[in-house]
């Protein structure tokens, strides 16, 4: 990952670069057309065969939709297509950019992470959007060929959905819906993680623990690197004045700037549960080497007074009475046992056993 990162160094602004590690794929391009009455879906090889509505005045949307950055020749070709500025096409493909809202004089430009949690792993993976809207244009541009905006397709088959009803803006509104409730499934995952080790704490504390919180606290920086500036996205997101964004859409980027706050404060408070997780484990740790201490402690009162006993009637001296006595070594026994189980009801009494 740092390799990566330091790929740009030294080169000029809007050098356009793909800095991520993922598997090298074709670059996919999906063209969907649409308005309240009809609707065309299509793969199309480049930007050549992408025919966009020009009509100002018409209500066709045009969504046009690019999966996997590494062919930096269609991402060029394409955003050149709709005048993006060279270095936003540099922000595009530079998946190390962090979660920002800039506004044009020709629409507004976005970069998200989408987010996903593995909890066999125990790692979080991270995939680069980014997003241009124009007046009745929307460019999405995704890192990896996987859809993560199938769930809008499928609404969009759907003649009544609001997204058919409404405009380009309020597609970019549920696109950015739908990743937000991906975190929210993230967050879930992640936090039921947290609970499943707390419990096995208790239970049956492994020492693999340990390195599973240290693991999961480094995993929720990377969760919070990628989360927390979207609150301040979103926030300039509903202040926009911008002209492709329409005042009825406004109250709904409201509402998402209202998720985004409730999964920041998420974020604080799994930070809050991983910082006593680990000191509940170090009081376990604790707490169980002192229960062996204890019971070593009780064996040795134990054995001390018996120890002592043997040691008085193990000596070397000639004459010791008690030895010439024919029941003394059973006496002695008795003696050790009696001190045996006296011992051990008090113990019992002092709940130290």
């Amino acid at each position: 990952m740092a390799k990566n990162k330091r790929i740009k160094t030294g080169m000029a602004p809007g050098s356009i670069i793909y800095t991520g590690d993922k598997a090298i794929t074709d670059t996919m391009i999906h063209h969907l057309q649409f308005t309240s009455d009809s609707i065309k879906d299509s793969v199309v090889k480049n930007e050549k065969e992408i025919k966009i509505n020009k009509n100002s005045d018409s209500d066709l949307i045009d969504w046009i939709d690019l999966r996997g950055m590494q062919n930096i020749e269609v991402i060029s070709s394409i955003s050149s297509l709709f005048k993006i500025h060279p270095l936003l096409q540099e922000s595009i493909v530079d998946v190390y950019q962090r979660p920002s809202f800039e506004e044009y004089e020709n629409g507004i430009f976005i970069i998200v992470k989408a987010l996903s949690f593995d909890k066999n792993t125990i790692s979080v993976s991270k995939e680069h959007v980014a997003i241009f809207l124009k007046h009745n244009v929307l460019l999405t541009f995704q890192e990896t060929p996987s859809d993560l905006f199938e769930s809008v397709r499928k609404r969009m088959s759907n003649t009544m959905s609001r997204v058919r009803q409404r405009g380009a803006d309020y597609l970019l509104f549920a696109l950015l819906d739908t990743l937000i409730d991906n975190y929210h499934i993230t967050l879930d995952r992640f936090e039921e993680t947290i609970e499943e080790i707390e419990d096995r704490i208790t239970e049956e504390q492994r020492s693999s623990d340990k390195a599973v919180i240290h693991k999961l606290k480094k995993e929720l920086v990377v969760l919070r690197k990628s989360i927390a500036p979207l609150r301040e996205v979103i926030s300039k997101f509903s202040k926009s004045e911008s002209e492709v964004i329409k005042n009825t859409t406004q109250i709904f980027i409201r509402n998402l700037y209202e998720n985004t706050v409730q999964i920041t404060d998420s974020i604080d408070s799994y930070r809050d549960m991983l910082t006593s997780l680990q000191d509940l484990f170090i009081a376990e740790v604790s707490f169980k080497m002192n229960k062996v201490m204890q019971l070593l402690t009780l064996i040795s009162v134990i054995f001390i007074p018996l120890t002592f006993l043997a040691g008085i009637y193990g000596m070397n001296f000639e004459y010791i009475p008690e030895l010439q006595y024919r029941y003394g070594y059973f006496v002695l026994l008795g003696v050790m046992l009696a001190i045996f189980i006296m011992l051990l009801i008090l113990f019992r009494k002092k709940k130290w056993l």
